[in-house]
């Protein structure tokens, strides 16, 4: 494994553990490819360089990250056994999300991907279609044993995910789940009551548990859409390092990194810093109130992206 030949530039290497129960070992911060979107190809081949430098072994993309599975596809030539891979698909009837997967297939450069999603499955109607016997959970399925794909996953947004992963749970054996977790957002009763409950079940299913937004400051104040993320991260370093950390703590969950790789070292940084503390509840409620953080979603006004 590539983790295990890899010496990191930080004082301690990066932590992994097991993906679920699909014989992985990933490394507990996982690259959210998102932030290739809209990257030239030479500065993602410098994060290519980031991500070996620290011992990085787990890629997260999707479809319609913009131009991202295009620019992960030239590191498959001589990276692909370094790397679980993962993407995802919005398409909810079958034939559509195997069209999809095939599209992704080519656009990485490879014959597989380790793990296909079905991206952001929350709205009903949505979710009636892709479960149905015509639906993107079947196709998927059988793209898995056809050997398209190793594993498959659900992920979403929004407060209203955590429940809907345990009803989606509960007609299919998904191999992932990914959703939104930070500690700002965590103090919605009513969603970390839903946490709690996904949690459980994860456990007791040997679900692997994405999680996403770890270090999220709130939504941009400032009106424009000029930003390399559609949230405002927090760049103080000790209150981003206290965020990854409260993330991390949990020993169930896997962080995906910011789509703004400008603080990815940071990221990467607090995450080898980590000692299995969880920061103190008083350091975490001061660094709300300082850096006025408030959650994205709230199940109402911010539902929505």
């Amino acid at each position: 494994m590539l983790y295990a030949r890899l010496m990191t530039s930080a004082a301690s290497p990066l932590p992994t553990m097991a993906f679920g129960a699909t014989g992985h070992v990933s490394s507990r911060v996982i690259f959210g490819a998102a932030a290739f979107g809209t990257m030239r190809q030479d500065k993602a081949d410098g994060v290519l360089a980031t991500l070996l430098e620290y011992g990085v072994n787990h890629i997260d993309t999707a479809a319609d990250y913009g131009d991202s599975e295009q620019r992960i596809g030239p590191w498959m030539a001589d990276h692909r056994g370094d790397f679980f891979l993962a993407t995802k698909t919005g398409d909810r009837s079958g034939s559509d999300a195997r069209a999809s997967l095939e599209r992704s297939l080519e656009r990485l450069q490879t014959d597989h991907v380790d793990l296909i999603q079905l991206h952001n499955l929350v709205e009903e109607d949505e979710w009636q279609q892709a479960l149905g016997p015509d639906g993107a959970v079947a196709a998927l399925f059988r793209a898995r044993d056809e050997g398209l794909c190793r594993f498959v996953g659900v992920t979403g947004h929004g407060t209203r995910i955590a429940r809907m992963h345990i009803r989606s749970l509960g007609e299919a054996d998904f191999d992932s789940v990914l959703f939104p977790y930070n500690h700002a957002l965590m103090e919605l009763d009513f969603y970390a009551h839903d946490v709690a409950e996904l949690l459980a079940l994860c456990a007791d299913r040997n679900v692997a548990v994405q999680t996403i937004k770890s270090v999220a400051r709130r939504r941009w104040t400032d009106g424009s859409t000029r930003h390399f993320s559609w949230y405002e991260p927090v760049e103080d370093e000790a209150v981003l390092e206290r965020a990854v950390h409260y993330v991390l703590a949990n020993p169930q969950v896997f962080l995906n990194s910011s789509s703004d790789t400008r603080i990815l070292r940071s990221i990467l940084d607090a995450a080898c810093s980590f000692d299995g503390t969880a920061p103190g509840e008083a350091h975490l409620a001061a660094d709300r109130a300082a850096e006025s953080m408030t959650p994205l979603f709230d199940g109402a006004s911010l539902e929505r992206i």
